[in-house]
């Protein structure tokens, strides 16, 4: 990596440190430590998905008319404010407004992150440096998780507020890091341009018209809606009340899908980074669909509770190491399939989709994992076959860089020789 792309990646990798600090523990401080109840509490998790919705419709044409660089700023001082009163709100009102800033801010930074990194790359190194962004922000959330466990006190509010501080903080830090970027004048995306003879045109219609970019977006609503948006909802609420496995166990799941994607990220990316972009993703819906079917046997094959329990620790593995395999494929593809005067909106279109599938997922999983256990898991499968459907249809409105970058890279096989000048001679009339 260049040094402008190592300042990009610190900088995630911290905003990362500190968003864990407090996200395993809003709930818990909102409800319990604030004393405003779990109504509030709830209230306060739906306004981070509402404000996201609410300002990325926006985001990407600021991008691409300001550049990513003062839109990170902007995003990074905002979520720091939102941080810094969230953790010192003592009412509803003052609550449900600092994580509106906070959820808004956070929405912003992910597109204008993603576009610095399309920036700061080339469809070459653009695979890498996806999977490095995924693994520092992952590692960052886990390393932020584990040391705030060690500092909060239920009993004690000025410990929850060091953690918004220190999150503000590392905000702040991204913020100033990211402007110390020395940025391009223009993305490095000479084969990014749209695949159906659409000209490169600014504008939401444009991307509507685009039907590659549609199909990638429904396949993206499908993955997180299937995967990210069941982590802390339907599939929580299917382990404890089908499977019978502890609340503390989930915490132990949730560790190991963080340790498999840390420890396999870059096994994977040495796999996957010279395969076709829609095969890959394509094989993380069978990986997944295997994933709910070990689920399943958790929760309906009436086994010991020790198998139920291995069995949701390897489900929650096995999402991981699909997450590890879509980092390199699905950012880099929404980057490369972008014309050069609209990556920000095709960035912030694709993070919009994501939010979507992250409110609809946990509304539609919790119902079904908590009481509609046999159909839950029979709903999933399903959708995690449809992955495999979606991405094979898509690969056939990708060009050959578009779906396998590496091509890029690939010298050509014809070679300079030195030669007698009578072979020579002969050799030249042979061609004749």
């Amino acid at each position: 990596m260049g040094a402008a792309l190592r300042r990009i990646q610190l900088g995630s990798a911290l905003s990362a440190f500190g968003l864990g600090f407090t996200v395993p523990y809003l709930y818990v401080y909102v409800a319990q430590v604030r004393d405003l109840g779990a109504g509030t509490a709830g209230v306060v998790l739906a306004v981070f998905a509402m404000a996201a919705l609410a300002v990325l419709p926006f985001t990407g044409r600021a991008i691409d008319r300001r550049g990513p660089l003062p839109v990170l700023v902007v995003a990074a001082g905002a979520a720091a404010v939102g941080a810094g009163a969230l953790g010192v709100a003592d009412s509803v009102v003052t609550a449900v407004l600092s994580a509106a800033v906070l959820g808004a801010g956070t929405a912003v930074m992910q597109p204008a992150l993603a576009t610095m990194l399309v920036w700061c790359s080339s469809t070459s190194t653009r695979t890498r440096a996806f999977a490095m962004q995924f693994f520092l922000q992952n590692l960052g959330l886990g390393i932020g998780g584990l040391v705030g466990g060690q500092l909060v006190d239920v009993d004690s509010p000025s410990s929850f507020t060091l953690l918004f501080l220190i999150e503000a903080a590392m905000f702040v830090v991204l913020g100033v890091v990211a402007a110390t970027v020395r940025m391009p004048r223009a993305p490095s995306i000479p084969d990014a341009v749209p695949t159906d003879g659409v000209a490169p045109k600014a504008g939401m219609r444009v991307l509507l018209s685009h039907r590659a970019m549609v199909q990638l977006c429904v396949l993206g609503f499908v993955i997180f809606f299937a995967c990210y948006g069941q982590f802390e909802s339907g599939l929580a609420a299917y382990g404890t009340e089908a499977a019978g496995i502890e609340p503390s166990t989930l915490g132990l799941a949730l560790a190991a899908n963080t340790a498999v994607i840390v420890a396999a990220q870059f096994v994977v990316l040495r796999l996957v980074e010279r395969r076709r972009r829609s095969r890959v993703i394509a094989g993380v819906g069978l990986i997944w669909a295997f994933a709910w079917i070990v689920a399943g046997y958790a929760g309906l094959g009436h086994g010991s509770q020790t198998m139920a329990t291995a069995a949701m620790i390897s489900t929650y593995a096995l999402f991981g190491l699909g997450e590890a395999m879509l980092s390199p494929t699905v950012a880099p593809l929404v980057a490369d399939l972008a014309p050069e005067s609209m990556v920000g909106q095709y960035n912030s279109a694709f993070a919009l989709v994501k939010q979507l599938a992250l409110a609809v997922g946990p509304a539609v999983g919790g119902p079904m994992g908590a009481s509609l256990h046999g159909p839950y898991i029979v709903t999933f499968v399903l959708f995690s076959l449809g992955i495999t459907v979606l991405a094979l249809k898509l690969g056939r409105r990708l060009t050959p860089v578009q779906d396998k970058p590496s091509l890029v890279a690939v010298p050509s096989r014809v070679v300079a020789v030195s030669m007698p000048e009578g072979e020579a001679a002969a050799a030249a009339a042979a061609v004749r």
